[in-house]
């Protein structure tokens, strides 16, 4: 297995099933963020939303978005894969893990699923106090973990 391999899996891992997350978009050079209830299948971040809202207009004019959770920074491709009853396995994760937005949206008639694909993520770590960042370069599959050093 490689070092990218190796490290991105422990990544994917550590994250789990489920976070709230924030999540940006961008639509005429204007970005907004807001908090969403996100659930990792395979390595690929999925949530659900309604069609009316301004992150979905933004979503179909520009699918590159950014997650953002503590010291975690995801930037991916998003795209719209159907509605969230019709991905069993997304729905049986949002269900056990967000049970209470489950009830409220997710039989909605105007909801859709979304799925990021990561393309590049960064992470802040300290390792002996020390300040590193790491890098997943998914697209090239590269690892790389540089100590912060300032100026």
């Amino acid at each position: 297995m490689s070092l990218f391999n190796e490290k991105y899996s422990e990544l994917i891992n550590q994250f789990g099933t489920s976070k709230k997350m924030v999540l940006s978009t961008a639509e005429n050079n204007m970005v907004s963020s807001r908090m969403m209830s996100v659930i990792q299948i395979d390595g690929r971040f999925y949530f659900q939303t309604d069609r009316t809202f301004r992150k979905y207009r933004q979503l179909s004019l520009n699918p590159n978005v950014s997650l953002c959770i503590e010291n975690i920074q995801i930037e991916g491709r998003c795209k719209e894969i159907g509605c969230p009853l019709e991905n069993n396995e997304f729905l049986e994760k949002f269900q056990k893990c967000f049970p209470d937005s489950y009830k409220r949206y997710s039989l909605l008639e105007n909801e859709v699923l979304f799925e990021i694909t990561p393309t590049y993520i960064e992470r802040w770590i300290y390792m002996d106090s020390v300040p590193f960042i790491e890098i997943y370069d998914i697209l090239n599959r590269k690892y790389l973990l540089d100590e912060y050093k300032g100026m």
